[in-house]
């Protein structure tokens, strides 16, 4: 049976994450990109200003609200806590092993053009969403397939998006997450994995049974923190190898374009090989295109569309532009692995393969550094799907499903802490895919609505 599983799962995550659903996600943005008339390029530092900028010049972006409704810098924090995972380190690192270092310019690619993925999502989110019986914000994916593209088909399609949400929460939004965590403090702190599991579980509880003004107060501390502290960290291995960023910024246009020495050919294999490496790692660090960060930025309190859009843009430029980087320049420069291949020279990957890189400056600190890091990274992301999983569950059975959805979501906490996951990374993987083609079906489809309001904001200010 599970052989089975394992052949039946190979084929349709070949399909979601093979060709065919990256020409998607890579069309998608193009097709948006070009018909917003390439908002990310031409006002990049405008919406910069209103959104990281604004966090610091307009209180009403950070304020509270009485109501069912979070701020705008909450939903942000909640989103990139969901968003910025283990896949910003071992993803990363993955990537460059698999696909060499020219993997990396395709993830800046599929970042560029993710952006406008995700802005439109978080536009259509806004235009879609309505209140529920106890006055929060209702909104997502779900919404706008079934009440933008109407009918059977767009109904459908939003019951499939919710089905896959929810098996995406307890797979790559839970366990993974969480094996990811007690593994490193295994091997670095000796803490016994069981431990790990009931600690969690039981903060997890604690946090997502409060809702989601709970789960947003929780992450709006954590996010701030765990960023500066990974940030500081990867910037100080990187200024202490500073000499080595221009070679690794080389390798990677080298690499892009397949023109290392070995490579036999400008568009050999070498170059498929890091597009498909940049791509896939791309979208699964950002997640622009999967539709799962609009549950949490519809209930924003914020009446412009384009003003969330906004912030699901610097999302997916911090998750990918910023993080992702500095863990690549950590790795290209720390002289383990092969610039030309992306090899490693000391026969370690993944987690291990950072630490090293961490410990040519931290020393024996640098596996710790790396297992705090996970340990914030993951975490902040199970909480993020918790809210995922909660609204896609509400949507299919109802509001009174959503207490025992909580339940056993942080039951599983306790599971994925004990359990060995690879069979659960691959299908929590393909779940992914699965939620993206629904979504992106309807983004297109309704790409023009995200043109209008696009255009309606320009000539207003």
């Amino acid at each position: 049976m599970w052989e089975s599983l394992v052949r039946v799962n190979a084929v349709v995550s070949g399909v979601v994450w093979g060709p065919v659903g990256l020409a998607l996600l890579f069309g998608t943005g193009c097709l948006l990109t070009v018909r917003t008339g390439f908002f990310q390029l031409r006002y990049f530092g405008y919406w910069m200003r209103h959104t990281i900028g604004a966090i610091f010049l307009d209180r009403n972006v950070t304020a509270h609200t009485d109501d069912e409704a979070i701020s705008q810098f909450q939903s942000l924090c909640t989103a990139l806590a969901a968003t910025i995972g283990t896949g910003n380190i071992v993803g990363v690192a993955a990537a460059i092993l698999a696909g060499g270092p020219g993997a990396v310019f395709w993830m800046w690619v599929m970042a560029l053009l993710g952006m406008m993925t995700s802005y439109a999502e978080n536009v259509l989110g806004i235009c879609y969403r309505r209140r529920d019986a106890a006055g929060r914000w209702c909104g997502g994916p779900m919404y706008y397939l079934a009440e933008g593209l109407g009918g059977g088909f767009g109904r459908a399609l939003a019951v499939l998006f919710a089905c896959f949400c929810v098996l995406a929460s307890f797979g790559m939004g839970n366990m993974s997450q969480i094996n990811s965590i007690a593994g490193n403090l295994q091997a670095v702190f000796r803490v016994p994995p069981v431990a790990t599991g009931i600690v969690l579980a039981l903060l997890t509880g604690r946090v997502i049974l409060g809702g989601l003004k709970r789960v947003a107060a929780v992450t709006e501390a954590i996010v701030p923190l765990m960023a500066l502290f990974y940030l500081f960290g990867a910037l100080t291995v990187v200024c202490v190898h500073w000499a080595a960023v221009p070679a690794a910024f080389a390798a990677i246009f080298r690499g892009a374009f397949g023109l290392q020495a070995a490579g036999g050919g400008v568009l050999g294999y070498g170059m498929a090989r890091a597009i498909s490496w940049g791509f896939k790692r791309g979208a699964f660090s950002n997640e622009a295109g999967l539709g799962a960060s609009v549950l949490v930025h519809c209930a924003a309190n914020v009446e412009e569309p384009v003003q969330q859009g906004m912030w699901g843009m610097f999302e997916v430029f911090a998750d990918t532009m910023v993080v992702c980087t500095l863990t690549a320049l950590v790795v290209l420069t720390s002289g383990l692995v092969d610039l030309d291949t992306g090899a490693a020279l000391t026969g370690v990957e993944g987690t291990a393969l950072v630490g090293q890189a961490f410990s040519t400056v931290f020393g024996a600190f640098g596996p710790q550094f790396i297992a705090v890091s996970v340990l914030l990274f993951a975490y902040s992301t199970t909480l993020g799907w918790s809210h995922y999983g909660t609204r896609a569950v509400v949507y299919l059975l109802g509001e009174r499903a959503a207490a025992g959805y909580k339940l056993v979501f942080a039951a599983m906490v306790l599971v994925g802490a004990v359990m060995k996951l690879d069979l659960a990374w691959a299908l929590s993987d393909t779940f992914n895919g699965l939620m993206m083609l629904p979504n992106l079906v309807g983004v297109v489809g309704l790409s023009g609505v995200v043109v209008r309001e696009t255009q309606a904001y320009l000539k207003q200010k």
